[in-house]
């Protein structure tokens, strides 16, 4: 029987590391980061529209183009800022929104980062794993009661949740069906939320159904991420995570997610290196992160950081690094959660947000559990919008937006190199809207209190316009389709 230590000491594969560094060094030079932000002056007007206009174009921005952004200071240049970011997410992805839910598997874990309430260490955290029977419950109330379509699936670092586990709580969730009042619920694309693997296990991992594979540097300063992840441990090993998405590519995932928990080091830095590993991965893998998401550091049972930390990030702060990143990568998917707060949420739509969590729970087997508040004990950090995924459509509604459960594209085959052609020309939106409204109808018919259901059809009449107006050749077969959602058929897309 493998021990938890003889789990650990063969987790990390070296020569997967090695065969990416340049001369032994790795894409993130820390030195030079901060020179290009110390020798950037704020930009004239002339100069922040030139590099708007390559941002318009969909073209992912230099680094010293980034520097010259982060200095820019002046009210009027970030209005035209933000209204470029809006066009550039509208030209990209429309002005649909896409919601999941996060499920998270155990909270058993090797490591004992500073931030984390499910760090090793934390003798208070109530520890559990789910039983596939547990995942089942927890599956049937995402799908058949809110009516999710996507889930990201999150594992801690720990034997009990390695892929062997993964792999099987993958196979149980997709085998879920619902009765709902008209069809039927079920999970449509799983992303994996999990620690680094080798080449090896993320082969098994893409050929078990996974969507978007994500893993979070956390910190990209070599510095900070050493003090704050304990040397020996498994996280210790800042290449081995660095290198996670060239190993997924390696092994064919087509879709990786970045990101950096906002909050351990100064923000302005980490902005900088989330561009400085999309151009690592353009360069040596051919294709970008298909999401960055935006983690902000929240408080943690028995974790001091993550409420002493030096770099906690305002909510201004915060709305710029996402305005930021939607400029310097535009083609990206961009998600915020709800670890941040309603208002900010929907400020966040504005600059360029594409993907959000609802009805969010972080205790484990908290969708089958009857109780509303949050427990500190069972979950990683606090939440601080709760609301369901029925408030958050009618909220989006009222705002304009409409609510995507798509994941058609995914497959199809509309994936990697595929998708990133589409998203820089602009395709993919116009193209995803169509059965983004096939999708929005079917849980509008099986989900929506009757509120928000009012409130989503009168989004839905401004989006069929959209669609008559801009494709008057292709919208009656896309007409057909919807009258067969209407009368209850499901999971039709083009």
């Amino acid at each position: 029987m493998t021990t938890t230590v003889d789990w650990i000491a063969q987790r990390i594969k070296k020569d997967q590391i090695e065969r990416y560094l340049d001369h032994g060094r790795d894409f993130i030079p820390d030195d030079a980061i901060w020179q290009k932000i110390n020798d950037a002056r704020e930009p004239a007007p002339e100069a922040v529209r030139e590099i708007l206009s390559r941002s318009l174009a969909v073209q992912t921005l230099t680094p010293d183009d980034l520097a010259m952004l982060i200095r820019v200071q002046d009210p009027g240049m970030l209005r035209e800022m933000q209204e470029a970011a809006l066009a550039v997410k509208k030209k990209v992805y429309d002005n649909r929104i896409v919601t999941f839910a996060p499920l998270y598997m155990g909270n058993y874990c090797v490591n004992n980062c500073a931030y984390c309430g499910f760090r090793h260490d934390n003798a208070e955290a109530k520890r559990r794993v789910l039983s596939m029977d547990e995942v089942r419950k927890e599956t049937e109330n995402l799908a058949g009661k809110i009516g999710h379509k996507r889930i990201i699936a999150v594992y801690g670092e720990h034997p009990m949740t390695g892929i062997d586990y993964i792999l099987e709580s993958m196979k149980t969730i997709y085998d879920v069906r619902v009765p709902t009042k008209h069809g039927y619920g079920n999970i449509r694309r799983i992303n994996v939320n999990a620690a680094p693997m080798s080449v090896e296990e993320l082969t098994q991992l893409r050929d078990g159904g996974l969507g978007t594979y994500q893993v979070f540097q956390e910190t990209y300063h070599h510095e900070t991420y050493a003090k704050l992840h304990p040397h020996g441990t498994l996280k210790s090993d800042y290449r081995w995570r660095l290198y996670a998405m060239h190993r997924a590519m390696e092994a064919g995932v087509d879709d990786v997610g970045i990101g950096v928990l906002f909050g351990l080091y100064d923000w302005r830095f980490e902005v900088m290196a989330l561009l400085y590993h999309a151009i690592a991965l353009e360069s040596r893998m051919g294709i970008g992160p298909h999401t960055v998401s935006f983690p902000r550091l929240e408080p943690a049972l028995n974790a001091a950081y993550a409420t002493q930390s030096p770099y906690r990030v305002t909510d201004e702060d915060f709305k710029k690094i996402i305005l930021l990143v939607r400029l310097a990568i535009p083609y990206t998917g961009m998600i915020i959660t709800a670890r941040e707060t309603a208002q900010v949420r929907r400020d966040a739509l504005l600059l360029g947000i594409t993907q959000t969590d609802a009805s969010t729970k972080i205790g484990i087997g908290g969708y089958s559990e009857a109780r509303q508040d949050q427990q500190a004990e069972r979950q990683q950090f606090m939440l601080g919008d709760t609301r369901s995924l029925d408030e958050l459509v009618r909220d989006f509604a009222d705002l304009g937006h409409i609510t995507s459960f798509c994941t058609a594209g995914y497959r199809c085959g509309r994936t990697g190199k595929c998708i990133m052609e589409l998203l820089r020309s602009g395709k993919e939106g116009k193209f995803c809207k169509l059965n983004a409204v096939l999708t929005f109808q079917e849980w509008l018919d099986d989900f929506a209190t009757p509120g928000t259901r009012e409130a989503g059809l009168k989004v839905m009449e401004k989006e069929l316009e959209e669609i008559k107006k801009n494709n008057p050749q292709g919208f009656p077969a896309f007409y057909q389709f919807l009258e067969r959602v209407r009368k209850g058929e499901r999971d039709l897309f083009l």
